[in-house]
């Protein structure tokens, strides 16, 4: 059977191989365990929040590109502001909760089945030094993990997936990107990269709008497209 015509497999990785929310979401409740359900999630929102628009005023150029790390300690400040806690190291820890992420069930026997085939390349929005830590709390399996860090800027602009092109070798359109984000998938696009929607509790469903070359369920039913595909559509 012929094989797939892509050379790698680029995975994003926060929201589609880890749960983001889940993770920061136990940092708000060690910080203040007297929250309830509902408070905890507006403090995860304003958190959530946070980053998005620092994010998109980095990309639009009204901020100078900072680190992932920085804007964690941002949000970590912001959200033990709303809370009332002062206490510094409570702070700091919850700055760092974003590098504890617990894998989605799937991901850890898919990557392991998917590398059986495929060079993997992670590439992340998340600093170097984040993105080591949380792929080593999550037992995450790359050949290859890459930062945004090292282009200074954030998915999706183009520079970002333009670092697993250089990596790999490859055409951009011998690349699959993997995510749960329609929004990063079209970044994708724009470089000329193959992708594949992979579904998921959290993160930027399709648009009816949208063509993306595969759409999966999860990590198992992903492999399995890909080991009976023989070519992916144009």
């Amino acid at each position: 059977m012929p094989e797939p015509e892509i050379d790698a497999v680029v995975f994003d990785v926060l929201g589609t191989l880890v749960d983001e929310s889940a993770g920061i979401r136990a940092g708000i409740r060690a910080l203040d365990p007297s929250l309830d359900d509902a408070g905890t999630e507006r403090l995860l929102s304003l958190w959530q929040q946070h980053i998005e628009r620092e994010q998109r005023r980095i990309l639009d150029g009204d901020r100078p590109y900072l680190p992932s790390d920085v804007l964690d300690r941002e949000a970590a400040q912001l959200v033990a502001d709303v809370a009332g806690v002062g206490d510094p190291a409570a702070v700091a820890a919850l700055a760092l909760s974003g590098r504890r992420l617990p894998p989605w069930p799937d991901t850890v026997a898919g990557l392991a089945r998917l590398a059986e085939r495929f060079p993997l390349i992670g590439l992340s929005n998340a600093s170097r030094t984040a993105l080591l830590a949380l792929n080593a709390h999550a037992g995450l399996r790359w050949h290859q993990a890459l930062s945004a860090e090292d282009a200074r800027t954030y998915k999706p602009d183009p520079a970002v997936y333009r670092l697993a092109v250089t990596v790999s070798g490859r055409a951009p359109e011998r690349l699959l990107m993997v995510a749960a984000h329609a929004w990063d998938l079209r970044g994708a696009q724009g470089l000329g990269l193959r992708t594949a929607y992979v579904a998921r509790p959290v993160g930027d469903p399709p648009a009816s709008s949208d063509r993306f070359d595969l759409y999966a369920d999860g990590l198992a039913d992903l492999a399995g497209q890909l080991g009976t595909a023989h070519g992916l559509s144009g």
